[in-house]
């Protein structure tokens, strides 16, 4: 069925009388989550119950869970982890302790409803990557990300929760952040092909993907990615990524022009979904109307991510906790 073409954050804790009639009318493909929306577990579980209900549907929502200081559920109620990098170096068995912990995530957003974790990331550390991304990354070369970022996408799977590959092409060259400005990755293609795209192509089966809000110079130096027919051509054929892309956060200031132009400028490049998180309304309301409803290629792409979700393998938190404990020392 195509649904709209975007995924909402809502404004709190609680589905708002606007959202509830605004949300059942547009028919959103989901929902995603932020600190604002947590409060305990009993009222996640019940928000996730709500949103699904109101658009009479098992709707993915979607949560930024990384650990670090990407992670919207925190203690009290949920565990809290160090940076993935931080981990990575210090772990005795950096990639039982990555699937450990990845797992246990799952775990967390599973019995609270949510489905979906924007995770793994595949870019890789750069001595000039911005402090914003580069101790939520794996490491600095291309075999240990893209196995990192696969045990990632493994453990959630195995936990009832869809990955979401982030950032497409390639982000980690990128000295600004792209919440506040537009990175400008002005490189040989020949050595992005060789070095950042590298993970992505390795991940490409991974079905839904996120793009990254930059502007790659050898393939279109007037628009980022997310905005750039070219630089999605070139994200389909050549990175070989066939999966649902949605846009990082339209609200980031990397994008110029109102929401609804970015909006429209992402479909119109190859974007499938609109990712629009601020819960702002009246931005909601214009970004339903320019995403317009999904393409075809998008309703099949978003069936067979969807199609993945299972229930859980068993496992045995206690055990896992004592032995990720044991493996960070």
């Amino acid at each position: 069925m195509a649904h709209n073409a975007a995924i909402f954050g809502p404004e709190t804790a609680q589905i708002t009388s606007w959202e509830r009639a605004f949300f059942r009318d547009a028919d959103p493909l989901g929902f995603i989550l932020f600190a604002r929306n947590i409060e305990t577990p009993d009222q996640l579980r019940r928000l996730t119950a709500d949103l699904r209900e109101n658009v009479g549907r098992n709707a993915p929502i979607l949560i930024d869970q990384e650990g670090g200081r990407v992670q919207r559920m925190r203690s009290p109620h949920w565990r809290e982890y160090p940076p993935a990098l931080d981990q990575m170096q210090r772990a005795r068995d950096p990639m039982r302790a990555h699937w450990i912990r990845n797992r246990l995530i799952a775990a967390e957003l599973y019995d609270v409803g949510i489905d979906v974790n924007c995770a793994p990331l595949a870019d890789l550390v750069e001595d000039q990557t911005h402090p914003v991304l580069r101790n939520r990354l794996y490491g600095d070369d291309i075999d240990t990300v893209i196995a990192a970022a696969r045990i990632c996408a493994d453990a959630h799977l195995a936990g009832g929760v869809l990955p979401v590959l982030k950032h497409i092409p390639g982000y980690g060259r990128a000295h600004v952040d792209s919440h506040k400005a537009l990175p400008v990755m002005d490189f040989p293609l020949d050595a992005l092909e060789a070095r950042d795209f590298a993970p992505f192509r390795a991940l490409s089966d991974i079905a839904m993907g996120m793009t990254a809000h930059m502007v790659v110079s050898a393939i279109d130096p007037d628009s980022p990615a997310t905005t750039s027919p070219a630089m999605m051509r070139y994200i389909r054929d050549k990175i070989g990524f066939d999966g649902l892309i949605m846009t990082d956060d339209l609200s980031m200031e990397a994008l110029s022009g109102t929401v609804a132009e970015r909006a429209t400028a992402a479909i119109r490049a190859g974007c499938d979904i609109i990712l629009h998180c601020n819960g702002n309304a009246a931005e909601i309301e214009a970004v339903a109307d320019a995403a317009g409803r999904m393409t075809p290629q998008a309703v099949v792409r978003a069936d067979r991510a969807l199609s993945q979700r299972k229930t859980p393998t068993n496992i045995d938190i206690p055990e896992l906790e004592a032995e990720l404990a044991t493996l960070l020392g």
